[in-house]
């Protein structure tokens, strides 16, 4: 992974096929450097939302790939869905993370829509930062009668004509591109099939209404049940609790109830937190009081606590061994990242890098918590291993079953240190954004959660050398080979990065 990093979440007009949705994440998953971290279908809505990261240039590629398939896959002209929708693939939003800026993504978000109309012919609107007229930075308005009404408006009608490419709809009809802070998905569903409850309240409670600041509502029919349907662009303007109280307020007045409520997609920790602070109406709670705040690692899946793992990684046994210890280094590593974003997020100080760092501890508490899993994941595979090469051998049928069993087993020993390798370089780029941004006194927080990525790939990196040393299919030893060495590359250079860094801003 690059040290610059980028959020993508794009909207795709289909969720009823799972067959066309598995193809189009796969052509975000195969471009190189790309972590899908998320994706959530709604069936009713008849859309499903995808959330990825990666450097600036992988992110954009497989934005690009993904509407390219859909725009193959997906007919407008026959969807049908409660949520409106203007394209085979409606929305692509981009979200600074890391080394890079709100304009970076701008940039980014123009070079996309050029690509995609030459190369797609397909229609592209700019919205919010993106924009190019300011009429448009609101998505709504751009989205005005959907699919549609744009199909007949967009040649007649000058105030519909897109800021890249044709005048003309295809069946993947056209897509709007922007970029912008971090935002929440929420959703709460009525105890009513009455959808003018839904419209009513959504009326009521968003900004552009005279509603609530940095809410955006609408009101749809999902399951059988009315949805007031939300993004919240700023929780510390509005947050969840706030929302779910107005909205509960106005059930009250309608003599209904709420059914519940939902996210979609990744939601940063401290907007969670704040929603139980509020509700609980605690006074003067300090987030030293969060038990996980003492913890470094999430308890693994194997229910084994950290001073258990430590004891059976000093026993005779030969797991959990190197592998799990990389994990569990990688998880230490992510959850300092994730102590400074908090110890920065919130303070008057550093207002201006508050939504970075929003974002930057939802990431590294999905890389936490993914790179304890496979703390007891590596333990597994080694025992796969060593259970494939006690297999029977005594005819060659069997023989040929047993090395099949080595091969395929060894190769999924070596994609486990793999991708905690991955994980932790991930990792690693992030501790260097909360060294230059975060609260100087925690930089050397920042800096050990560097050091202990770096010791993370390291050791992941012997583990994938010593399984590759056992494959038999020389073409996947020689590509898994160059993918763990630039990995390795990158870490070195990021470690270097984060180490000037601290230098600079620390003075150490």
């Amino acid at each position: 992974m690059s040290d610059q990093l980028i959020e993508c979440i794009p909207n795709f007009s289909e969720a009823r096929r799972s067959d066309i949705v598995n193809e189009i994440i796969d052509s975000i998953r195969v471009i190189s450097n790309i972590e899908v971290l998320d994706f959530h279908s709604d069936v009713d809505h008849n859309r499903t939302v995808v959330t990825f990261i990666g450097p600036p240039s992988a992110v954009e590629e497989a934005a690009f790939q993904a509407v390219k398939t859909a725009s193959k896959l997906i007919d407008l002209d026959h969807h049908t869905g409660s949520h409106p929708r203007l394209g085979a693939t409606d929305v692509i939003p981009f979200v600074p993370i890391s080394g890079v800026s709100m304009e970076d993504c701008v940039q980014l978000c123009h070079h996309l829509a050029k690509r995609i109309s030459n190369e797609l012919s397909i229609p592209i609107y700019l919205y919010e930062e993106a924009a190019l007229k300011p009429e448009r930075k609101n998505l709504e308005r751009i989205r005005k009668g959907e699919y549609e009404l744009l199909k007949k408006e967009i040649q007649t009608n000058p105030e519909r004509k897109p800021d890249f490419g044709p005048t003309k709809l295809t069946t993947a009809g056209a897509t709007i591109i922007g970029a912008r802070n971090p935002l929440i998905a929420f959703n709460v569903y009525l105890d009513s099939d009455n959808i003018q409850f839904a419209k009513s309240i959504a009326h009521k409670i968003r900004e552009s209404s005279g509603g609530l600041p940095s809410v955006k509502a609408l009101g749809m029919m999902v399951n059988g049940l009315a949805q007031v349907s939300m993004n919240l662009t700023n929780f510390n303007q509005t947050s969840i609790q706030q929302v779910f109280e107005a909205i509960q307020a106005e059930v009250s007045n309608l003599n209904i109830k709420i059914h519940h409520s939902e996210l979609v997609g990744l939601v940063p920790q401290d907007a969670l937190n704040d929603t139980a602070i509020r509700f609980l109406k605690l006074d003067d709670f300090k987030e030293d009081q969060i038990l996980e705040k003492h913890l470094n690692i999430k308890r693994p899946s194997s229910e084994n606590n950290n001073s258990d793992i430590l004891e059976e990684m000093a026993s005779d046994k030969p797991a959990p061994g190197g592998g799990s210890a990389a994990a569990f280094t990688g998880a230490m590593a992510a959850a300092l990242v994730s102590m400074v974003a908090r110890l920065t997020i919130g303070r008057k100080k550093y207002v201006a890098v508050d939504a970075q760092m929003q974002e930057i501890l939802a990431q590294a508490e999905k890389m936490r918590y993914q790179l304890t899993e496979y703390v007891q994941k590596d333990s597994e595979a080694f025992q796969k291993v060593m259970t494939a090469f006690k297999l029977p051998k005594d005819t060659a049928e069997q023989e040929l079953i047993r090395l099949k069993e080595i091969e395929d087993s060894t190769y999924e020993a070596t994609q486990v240190p793999m991708q905690v390798a991955q994980w932790s370089v991930l990792v690693l780029a992030l501790s260097e954004r909360v060294a230059a941004l975060g609260n100087i006194n925690a930089i050397t927080d920042a800096g050990s959660a560097a050091a202990l990525a770096m010791a993370s790939i390291k050791s992941a990196g012997y583990n994938v050398k010593i399984n590759l040393s056992d494959l038999a299919d020389g073409v996947t030893l020689e590509r898994m080979q160059t993918q763990i060495n630039q990995i390795e590359q990158r870490a070195i250079k990021l470690e270097q990065l984060t180490l000037n860094t601290i230098k600079e801003r620390g003075n150490i």
